[in-house]
């Protein structure tokens, strides 16, 4: 072999590692995390910033790694012909066509490529020097590309840009939770904040069955002892009728009053607002803060009560159930020894559709409100229905109210049950 040839050995070794260096740095700024790789910016690195500098003009990136890409490969391609030709003689052409094309697939392609995706933004701050050079040498080949993207927007026209969807938002933390960026509470926090705004004020008021009042007649013992039963610290006053609210005590203004001999409820009653069940509760927040309130009575169509909604019960939706010192805990999912679970009706049928995993449609918010609609009546003690999977009986019930349901999962069909199911409905029609 004489001294071309090793240098032509040589040369294709280079133009192979130049094309896994390009098929690598093509997959790292495809696949990197710029808030990962911004972090990394700010906190100083300058490979980072560099690195994230060149991806934010993503287009003329990709074009330099592609005309870098193909050159070496198309060269690479020439060589290995006319060396394996003047080695193999009439077969070298159809050697070199194998040869160069699985190391090419290996080495320059598949391996790199894989490595890349592993460490996308490690690869991406290694590449970014070599890279920047290319751009600046590559700089009238993008321009001539840049003309001709131009040429092919105006032939297809572009639909335009929707942003961010709040599913794609929702997946993004879903992917850094996966990823270890997020802990499990950061992540619920975080969800919640994004859909926050989408939720209505009917979704979580109190209703108007579980309203604690006094009316406004009352005499200052019996608001005593509704407050010490309750637990409230601010009880809605009404007008003969609950639904005629005309205002709300604070407890703190309640004994300040007792304490100076005050019987008066009107004397320390506060102004209280209303509000409709399809308020946003983003913009029933803003309400309360500027009004300085912690109270909304919510009023149905007819201008009746439907319930209440306080500070509290907004707050909660962000970051989770606020318990005190004085609160009753309340397990709304208990699970069973056989796998069952008990589960109280005024739960939100959400957490019991993410509990089982089911994509249930219901109008109805709250697991009662689902119960009643699958029985199509009040329900009785003993009552059981099957619905998305699952066998619900129902253990308890007060007056008109279903109070508490067992839930346990159904087994999935076998292809021979389902098959004789629709036998049997096709023999039934």
């Amino acid at each position: 072999m004489d001294s071309a040839s090793i240098i032509m050995i040589v040369v294709l070794i280079f133009l192979v590692a130049m094309s896994s260096y390009f098929s690598a740095t093509e997959t790292a700024f495809s696949s990197l995390n710029r808030v990962r790789l911004k972090s990394k910016a700010d906190a100083g690195n300058r490979r980072a910033a560099l690195a994230l500098e060149m991806e934010e003009d993503f287009d003329r990136l990709l074009s330099t790694i592609l005309i870098g890409n193909n050159i070496v490969n198309i060269t690479a391609t020439t060589i290995g012909t006319v060396l394996f030709t003047k080695l193999l003689g009439a077969y070298g052409p159809t050697v070199s066509t194998v040869v160069l094309t699985v190391v090419i697939l290996i080495f320059g392609e598949i391996s790199p490529k894989s490595l890349a995706k592993e460490s996308p933004e490690a690869f991406a701050m290694f590449s970014a020097p070599l890279l920047k050079f290319l751009l600046t040498v590559l700089r009238p080949l993008n321009f001539l590309f840049t003309l001709w993207k131009k040429l092919l927007t105006l032939v297809f026209h572009k639909s335009e840009d929707e942003g961010i969807t709040e599913e794609e938002l929702i997946t993004m933390v879903d992917q850094a939770e996966d990823e270890g960026g997020l802990d499990q509470h950061e992540s619920e926090l975080i969800r919640s904040a994004i859909e926050f705004g989408d939720m209505e004020v009917e979704e979580i008021l109190t209703p108007r069955v579980d309203i604690v009042a006094v009316e406004d007649t009352a005499d200052m013992d019996e608001v005593a002892r509704v407050f010490a039963e309750s637990g409230f610290s601010r009880l809605p006053v009404y007008h003969e009728d609950i639904d005629d609210i005309v205002g709300v005590i604070h407890e703190k203004d309640f004994h300040a009053a007792r304490y100076h001999g005050i019987s008066d409820l009107s004397s320390f009653m506060g102004t209280v607002l209303y509000t409709t069940g399809n308020t946003k509760i983003s913009e029933m927040l803003r309400i309360l803060q500027r009004e300085k309130a912690h109270m909304v009575i919510v009023v149905d169509e007819y201008g009746g009560t439907e319930g209440l909604v306080t500070m509290e019960d907004i707050v909660e939706e962000l970051v989770g159930e606020i318990w005190d010192e004085h609160d009753e805990v309340i397990e709304q999912f208990q699970k069973q020894a056989d796998g069952s679970y008990l589960i109280s009706c005024s739960a939100d049928l959400t957490d019991l559709y993410d509990l089982f995993s089911i994509k249930g449609s219901c109008d109805a918010n709250t697991v009662s409100g689902w119960v009643m609609e699958q029985i199509g009546r009040i329900p009785e003690e003993g009552d059981r229905f099957q619905a998305d999977g699952l066998d619900v009986t129902v253990t308890k019930v007060d007056h008109r109210r279903v109070m508490e349901i067992k839930v346990a999962v159904l087994p999935e069909e076998t292809e021979e049950e389902k098959k004789d199911k629709k036998d049997k409905k096709e023999r039934e029609n």
